[in-house]
């Protein structure tokens, strides 16, 4: 899940390395470390930090860290406490630096092996055995630095992407990828590489994704790459910058930016994939209506937020296209015996198209009789999307906070025209088709609307601030937004909460019921409403204190145990995704009113790329 970046130049790179990892800092913040090839001396030098980017850029400014070539890394904790020593990047013999992101699985195996041969070990970290490794490879072979990465990373099992540098053979770095994404910026006489193409915006829009299994030697000149024994081509990607997203502009932080541009990323997300009566279908891609027209069932695998995202449309897929729907969470699928069903969609979702159990899930569905694998996903050049049959790409742009918001709304967004489209092979009727399309529509005003809450639930947040439990009700299509709404609260304000389907109270959650632990609950006007009322009342009798966010159509009335905020009436079927907006608010409020750090909770980072 860490952050690395590298460059070689004819300039001072420092400064190239350290706004990398800034832009990198989402993926980790545990520590940051940078290792320079200095010209003058032809030693390698490093400096590293615990904490944030932040802390590397103000110690490098004193260090004065200078260099041509350089490699930089920003950390989440995987083997090995948050400490400098922990931090990358590692060296071996002073000769061998390297920044690893990934898990090496068998890292006590080799680590006990080389031990053996007489290699000391400074770090609890399962990436100093890489560094060590390409130095027994590089020395005791003779081998060059290609070579002997190439010999290294033979013996590696789990995912990794790494850099290397040799103060041996200062004019290259060898960069190699498995599991772990990868790839290399393409500049005017000076090249890059990164976890990702945010990191190199500032420098070059072109870019080279490594596929699995490669290793690139860069130099000044140019980029060489072999897949196994044999050296390819890989084309170069012209991609966005995105430099105009990382800036927070008039707000505090990330997250409340990102759910402010909520009614935008969702009008950008429909335009062009539906018209004034109906889905268009082709926007899903040309192969698409043929693939479809074979799907009677659909399997979809994600994690965490997006699972939640998978949930919601399980609901849809079943009650508007009337085909059976399963949910899996990734990590989970590959476990299991699947069973797959004769004509079902394979449907893999996921903000980054990175997080590595996804992308497992997806290669062990390629194994099942699957019709086809589509990916639902924010980046258009992600491992999920080159490595699935067909794709429909959210336009939420980039997600800076960790806490995902616009990129789980956007995939609901694709995920509820994904089942109207399913819906005419099952019958649905143009004009219900027309009447669902024009109440999408709709959806970025009523985002707008809803975002008029803040204020309001602003004030509510105040009775969170010394709570340290919370419940969260949801019935039916509501009850994945509800495990969303808890999921938000506590990744950024660390008061444990807990989402239950409303009618389960009774059987368990109800004992835990007191004044001192708050009860958030999803109340839209469905057929499911009065139901929704008697578990509610149920709290109340138990001297809960509830806070609903109910449509406002239903005139709930606030009292002494309920706090009431009306929520804009909509469409049954746009619920899931309008009274997503205001537990993303309440969770912000909470967290801002406790004083964490909203953009970077403790211990999270934004791209799961490790199991």
């Amino acid at each position: 899940m860490c952050g690395i970046v590298g460059a070689i130049a004819e300039r001072n790179v420092s400064g190239i390395l350290l706004e990398g990892l800034k832009r990198l800092e989402y993926r980790g913040y545990d520590s940051a470390g940078i290792a320079l090839l200095n010209d003058s001396s032809g030693k390698i030098r490093d400096l590293k930090t615990v904490g944030k980017v932040k802390k590397l850029v103000n110690s490098a400014a004193k260090a004065k860290l200078r260099g041509a070539l350089g490699i930089a890394h920003t950390r989440w904790a995987t083997h090995g406490k948050p400490t400098v020593g922990n931090a990358h990047p590692h060296s071996s013999q002073k000769q061998i630096a390297i920044v690893h992101n990934g898990i090496i699985e068998n890292y006590e195996v080799l680590r006990d092996k080389l031990i053996k041969d007489g290699y000391v070990f400074k770090t609890q970290t399962d990436s100093e055995t890489i560094a060590h490794l390409i130095h027994r490879a590089r020395n005791h072979g003779k081998s060059s630095l290609l070579e002997a990465t190439k010999q290294a990373t033979k013996k590696l099992q789990g995912a990794y992407s790494i850099c290397v540098i040799d103060n041996t053979e200062p004019d290259q770095i060898i960069v190699a990828r498995s599991g772990s994404p990868l790839v290399i910026g393409v500049g005017d006489g000076e090249n890059f590489v990164a976890s990702d193409p945010l990191a190199l915006g500032q420098v070059t829009d072109r870019f080279i994704y490594l596929d699995e299994g490669d290793i690139a030697r860069i130099t000044l000149k140019g980029v060489e790459i072999w897949h196994g024994t044999r050296k390819v081509n890989r084309q170069i990607t012209r991609v966005q910058n995105y430099s105009k997203d990382v800036d927070k502009g008039k707000f505090k932080h990330f997250m409340l930016k990102e759910i402010y541009e909520q009614p935008q990323v969702i009008k950008d997300t429909l335009d062009g994939r539906i018209s004034d009566k109906k889905v268009l279908e082709q926007a899903f891609g040309v192969n698409a209506p043929a693939i479809l027209n074979k799907v009677k069932s659909v399997q979809i695998v994600a994690c965490g937020t997006s699972f939640h995202a998978g949930q919601v449309a399980k609901y849809w897929l079943e009650s508007i296209a009337r085909i059976p729907c399963q949910t899996d969470i990734a990590s989970d699928y590959r476990y299991r015996d699947i069973i797959s069903q004769p004509d079902t969609l394979f449907v893999a979702i996921s903000q980054s198209g990175e997080t590595a159990d996804t992308l497992a899930a997806l290669r062990y569905a390629k194994k099942q009789k699957y019709v086809a694998s589509l990916a639902i996903c924010n980046v258009a050049t992600s491992s999920l999307v080159r490595e699935s049959d067909f794709c429909a790409l959210t336009m939420a742009g980039q997600e800076i906070g960790v806490a995902s918001t616009k990129a789980f709304t956007t995939q609901l967004a694709l995920l509820l025209i994904l089942s109207i489209v399913l819906a005419r092979r099952t019958g649905l009727k143009a004009s219900e088709e027309s009447r669902l399309v024009k109440q999408i529509a709709k959806l970025p005003k009523l985002i707008e609307k809803t975002l008029a809450l803040s204020k309001e639930i602003k004030k509510i947040s105040k009775q969170f601030s010394d709570k340290e439990h919370s419940l969260f009700l949801g019935r039916g299509i509501e009850y994945p937004i509800a495990k969303e709404g808890a999921l938000k609260l506590k990744e950024i304000s660390y008061i444990h909460a807990e989402a239950y389907p409303a009618g389960e109270l009774k059987h368990g959650p109800l004992a835990l019921v007191d004044s001192k632990m708050p009860v958030i609950a999803v109340a839209p006007n469905n057929d499911l409403l009065s139901k929704l009322k008697a578990n509610l009342s149920e709290v109340s009798a138990r001297g809960g204190k509830l806070y609903v966010f109910a449509d406002e159509s239903i005139k709930f009335e606030s009292d002494r145990s309920c706090r009431v905020i009306n929520v804009p009436n909509c469409p049954d079927i746009l619920d899931p995704i309008v009274f997503t907006v205001p537990l993303q608010l309440l969770s912000y409020h909470v967290a801002v009113m406790k004083g964490t750090d909203v953009d970077h909770p403790r211990n999270l980072a934004k791209s799961v790329t490790v199991e």
